[in-house]
């Protein structure tokens, strides 16, 4: 018989010693900053220009070319997340 204390699959354990919040985010792994990214000059990914796209047209801006970079379309997200109240 196995004791129920030494189990790893507890079922509000979570991984990485990531502490989970009620708002479905993330505590204890520290955001890093875009210019401090190895891949932050690489173009900005689909995900990235799909949702700019969205935010742009919410915050009543003129959509980003395709010419940002990850790390720039990241500084943007943030940007227009605080502009339409998404960020919060």
């Amino acid at each position: 018989m196995t004791d129920p204390a030494q189990n790893d699959t507890a079922p509000d354990s979570t991984p990485n010693d990531t502490v989970k919040t009620g708002a479905d985010t993330s505590v204890g792994t520290p955001e890093k900053d875009p210019a401090d990214w190895t891949t932050g000059d690489e173009p900005m990914t689909g995900p990235q220009k799909s949702y700019l796209e969205t935010l742009s047209q919410q915050a009543g801006r003129e959509a980003p070319g395709d010419d940002l970079s990850k790390a720039d379309a990241s500084r943007l997200i943030d940007e227009l997340q605080e502009a339409t109240g998404r960020g919060q």
